[in-house]
């Protein structure tokens, strides 16, 4: 059965939105939130059929993007992390009045390796991902997750939290997911980064498996006003394992 797209705002000033990733919901965001709503009028959401939004089709990357936009205030800072960060590109190139800045983390232009684009993961490995996910979502999931960790500070309490929050609210819709996994393998927006005329911030982690930090580097040279950080000792996800680092390298974008 399908319900309205779960959407909470937090705090008061200038609108912020938080975009979460791949088989996750608005739960992975708490204690950033917690950082910011001083500060900022913090909206978060659970995409289509993750979370509190199960039951809604997740679409291919455009319907998913006009679904986000028509949930969200009508001009905001955007954040969003892997999956989110692509759609929070898609939503700044085609309703560029709504963006005033964007902050990409752990998130890529274009997920799949390409021959001209060796800053993403190798088609095989996101082939095998979608043949796991058919036979076992749960535990595609799981994997899915130790690799958004593998090798990051405190990576075991970071993997204990993401297993427990993934789960917190029922498990994702599996068409979502695979929806998911044929957005991230097949998108590549960046012939269209030049259009971005906004700043953007692309915070990375030097060991992430899954974008490498070489990618966020890449997509600076590709729009107007880029620049990116890298979290040297962090994952796939900054914000769970240097929350403190993390919150003031967003403060820094949100602001430079």
């Amino acid at each position: 059965m399908s319900g309205p797209l779960y959407v909470r705002h937090y705090g008061a000033g200038p609108d912020l939105v938080l975009l979460h990733g791949w088989g996750m919901h608005a739960g992975v965001w708490e204690d950033v939130i917690e950082g910011l709503v001083d500060d900022w009028r913090v909206t978060v959401l659970d995409l289509p059929g993750h979370g509190r939004s199960r039951g809604l089709p997740l679409g291919d990357l455009a319907t998913l993007a006009a679904t986000v936009a028509a949930h969200a205030p009508r001009h905001a800072s955007w954040i969003g992390w892997s999956l989110g960060g692509l759609v929070a590109q898609r939503i700044a190139l085609d309703h560029p009045a709504r963006v005033r800045r964007l902050v990409l983390v752990g998130a890529n232009a274009c997920f799949g390796a390409r021959p001209d684009w060796p800053h993403g993961m190798a088609a095989e490995t996101l082939e095998q991902f979608a043949a796991n996910l058919a036979q076992d979502y749960r535990a595609t999931l799981k994997r899915f997750i130790a690799l958004e960790v593998l090798d990051s500070d405190n990576a075991a309490e970071q993997l204990r939290r993401l297993r427990e929050i993934v789960f917190e609210h029922g498990a994702p819709d599996p068409a979502a997911l695979a929806d998911g996994l044929a957005i991230l393998g097949a998108a590549d927006l960046r012939h269209e980064w030049p259009r971005l005329a906004l700043p953007v911030r692309l915070l990375a982690g030097r060991r992430d498996k899954l974008v490498p930090a070489a990618a966020a580097a890449a997509l600076a040279q590709l729009a107007p006003d880029a620049r990116a950080h890298v979290f040297e000792r962090a994952g796939h996800a900054p914000f769970f394992s240097h929350p403190e680092a993390f919150l003031a390298a967003l403060r820094s974008a949100l602001h430079d």
